[in-house]
């Protein structure tokens, strides 16, 4: 196969790089893009294999992307998906470097932090794209030796026909002309004498190891442009995670205890609990349940419906939309809530992307929407909220719109990272900073109740009991001294 030489660099008049594309990538960042987007890098910051690339004096944060870079073989303007990979001539791998300490400078544009001198690596050797599938390529990185990526393009969020599409729409693709088409989950970051390798494969085809060796500036920044800085968050996004950065881990909000406790409680005791404290409006009205005599316990996912407007629909509603993106997006343990306007006329989910959200771990969908392939939605073991079942598709009143953000489900206001709590009663939606002070009152309330239950059971009057007085108050701490016994 061909190897990459600078003849070829020299011939890149544009290198575009892809921000998100990969599910894995798209999950650890908490967010799936609607559509791609890119940055550009200049030209000069390619760089062949096995060649060293500086971290500046005074940066921390040099993050490594391990990528599938694609090489323009014949200009391309305002093609379509179906011809726009005819227009690619080879496949290579690439590792898109920056530091993470210039970010806050460039302000979306990624030219300081991801464009310097060496920071676009690409190689060795050239894959002819005719003769491989895109949707079946593996890209994987090692650092210093350790497996630490590994992915395939089979799922990716924009096939690299619709992003060579994509951007010929507005700008000419040159021969020559680089795009690199996202990282997986993964990428970290490489200190002085680091070394980073990343190889493509297709089928029996590699790109070889592309080698990159990291050494440490020495020059530093002069005084007239910005300078590096770098805070915790910058540290978890280049690492991937807190505890990949060495920061202190955030507890969860849901803890396995507080959950095991909302659990042990009614959602009637909990909206009691709710209206002392002003809270009257926090309960997901006027909806039935698949699984009604279940409880569930989660964290809110949000997504929103806008009304059917026939171009925006052409837009918005196909390919990998909102409605989609949530499904694929929501984790274990999790509750997508769908704000549908109370519009009954048409569903909101199906089957199909039910039992995905099942199969991702998802506690329950909630909906003030329509279900369509009702029997089927019904038979999941998961849990689904819904105004009615519907047999008609999205399309006829909905456009699935974003994801994530406040929403409003059923006559309530529901924010991602609420905690949702659903039985039989109904579901409410619980503020977090709440929940832990909330349910302990909760639980002492249903002692309180159980003892008035069978006081009333044993033949007494409410009068005095049901709320309790003085005396009665004596003898129920005299009852409750006795039921660890």
């Amino acid at each position: 196969m061909e190897k990459v030489t600078d003849h070829i660099l020299a011939a890149a008049r544009k290198v575009i790089a892809v921000h998100i594309n990969y599910p894995s990538r798209a999950a650890q960042r908490g967010r799936t893009p609607e559509q791609p987007s890119y940055f550009l890098k200049p030209s000069s910051s390619l760089a062949l294999s096995g060649s060293t690339v500086e971290r500046p004096a005074g940066c921390e944060l040099l993050g490594y992307e391990g990528e599938i870079a694609l090489v323009i073989g014949k200009p391309a303007r305002r093609v379509g998906p179906g011809d726009a990979w005819s227009h690619v001539e080879w496949i290579t791998a690439s590792n898109d470097l920056g530091v993470y300490d210039l970010r806050y400078a460039d302000k979306g544009s990624n030219l300081r932090s991801k464009g310097g001198d060496g920071f676009t690596p690409v190689g060795p050797a050239l894959i002819p794209a005719a003769d491989v599938d895109p949707s079946q390529l593996r890209i994987r990185t090692w650092h210093n030796g350790e497996l630490v990526q590994d992915d395939t393009t089979e799922d990716l969020l924009f096939p690299f026909a619709r992003l060579v599409a994509d951007l010929s729409q507005l700008l000419t693709l040159e021969t020559g002309d680089i795009i690199l088409t996202g990282t997986p989950a993964g990428a970290s970051v490489a200190q002085p004498g680091d070394v980073v390798e990343v190889e493509v494969t297709a089928g029996g085809l590699s790109s070889g190891r592309l080698a990159t060796t990291v050494t440490e500036g020495t020059t530093p920044f002069a005084d007239f442009g910005a300078r590096p800085k770098a805070d915790d968050i910058q540290r978890e996004e280049a690492y991937g995670s807190r505890e990949a950065a060495g920061l202190a881990v955030v507890v969860p909000v849901l803890t396995p205890e507080l959950k095991k406790k909302l659990e042990s409680v009614a959602t009637a005791t909990l909206s009691s609990q709710l209206r002392k404290r002003g809270l009257n409006n926090v309960s997901i009205d006027g909806l039935q349940a698949t699984r009604p005599d279940r409880r569930v316990v989660g964290l809110a996912r949000t997504l929103r419906y806008v009304p059917n407007r026939e171009d925006l629909f052409t837009t918005h509603g196909g390919g990998f939309n909102a409605q989609k993106r949530a499904i694929d997006s929501v984790n274990e343990g999790e509750i997508l809530v769908m704000e549908a306007r109370g519009e009954k006329g048409t569903g909101t989910v199906g089957d199909i992307l039910a039992l995905r959200a099942q199969m991702r771990g998802a506690a329950a969908i909630i909906t003030d929407g329509g279900v369509r392939d009702y029997s089927a939605v019904a038979g999941l073991d998961m849990p689904t909220y819904f105004a009615n079942p519907h047999p008609a598709v999205l399309g006829r009143r909905h456009i699935p719109w974003d994801t994530d953000i406040t929403i409003a489900c059923g006559g309530a206001t529901v924010q991602p990272g609420d905690i949702i709590v659903a039985d039989s009663d109904g579901i409410l939606v619980i503020p977090p900073a709440l929940a832990g002070e909330l349910v302990d009152e909760c639980i002492e309330q249903e002692k309180e109740e159980a003892f008035i239950f069978e006081m009333v059971k044993q033949g007494n009057s409410v009068d005095g009991l049901y709320p309790m007085n003085a005396q009665w108050r004596a003898r129920y701490q005299q009852w409750e001294g006795t039921q660890g016994d």
